[in-house]
Order: structure tokens, then C-alpha cells, then sequence
């Protein structure tokens, strides 16, 4: 069985979108990461990144830092399964995943870098590695 919802007046252009492609490209639309906004600001000490994740808790979110490399992934935990003696006869809300790679200009200090995670927004400010053996010479 297949329910397919319409509305008793006319349908809205937005509502008979989704439907489509729903019909259409929703396995295609699963099975690949969305990509998920993103600003990047900059200071003499640190790159700070915005990421955009809508309705995930911090604890599905994966933040990964290899030298000047910024990787997230995410997987959102899908909608709620139905209760015993209880079946899903349709459903509109899945389970998104998200995946993001920066590469940013200079490498990143991890120790020092921190992150945050607020109303749907991951906010990483991550700390420029200052480099090492760097020393000043002086001239006699």
C-alpha cells in the first residue's frame, strides 16, 4: 500500500516537488552525502570555520585534522522507528549524511584549536601550528 499525500484544494508547486522526487530519486538523493555550508574566516592566529548542520546532535558529528586538512562526517539517526505492533506506511524524513574535506593555507595546532556545536551550527577555531625551529639570528 502507498499513500500518497495530496491536498483537497490544489497542490502546492513545492509539496508536488517533493513528491517527485521522492518517487523518483529518493534512494539516489540517500545514499549520497549532502554537502554542508560553510564560512571561513581568518585571523593572525586562527581560521574559523562555520559549518551548517541542521538537526544533529553533537554527539553524530566527526571532525577529523590532518595537517592543514579539515574533514566532518556525519550520519543523522533515522527517524524514528515505529512502535511494536505499529509499520511506517510513509515517510518523508530520513536519515541524512553529511561530508565536508577544507584544505586550508597553513597547518593546524589540534592541542590548541577548540569546537563548538550550537543551534545547528559546528563552529571550529582552529589554532595556526606556529612553525617549529623557527629562531632569530643574530647578526654580529
Amino acid at each position: 500500500m502507498f499513500v500518497f499525500p495530496t491536498a483537497t484544494r490544489r497542490v502546492a508547486p513545492v509539496a508536488l516537488s517533493r513528491a517527485i522526487d521522492h518517487l523518483f530519486n529518493e534512494r539516489a538523493l540517500a545514499d549520497e552525502p549532502r554537502v554542508p555550508a560553510l564560512d571561513v574566516t581568518e585571523s593572525d592566529t586562527a581560521y574559523t570555520l562555520s559549518f551548517d548542520l541542521p538537526g544533529l546532535s553533537k554527539e553524530q558529528l566527526k571532525v577529523t585534522v590532518q595537517g592543514r586538512r579539515v574533514s566532518i562526517e556525519t550520519t543523522t539517526a533515522a527517524a524514528k522507528e515505529a512502535k511494536e505492533g505499529e509499520r511506517v506506511i510513509y515517510r518523508e524524513r530520513s536519515a541524512a549524511q553529511y561530508a565536508r574535506t577544507v584544505s586550508l593555507p597553513a597547518e593546524v595546532d589540534q592541542s590548541t584549536s577548540t569546537a563548538k556545536f550550537e543551534n545547528g551550527v559546528l563552529t571550529l577555531t582552529l589554532a595556526k601550528r606556529v612553525p617549529t625551529g623557527a629562531t632569530q639570528i643574530s647578526i654580529n
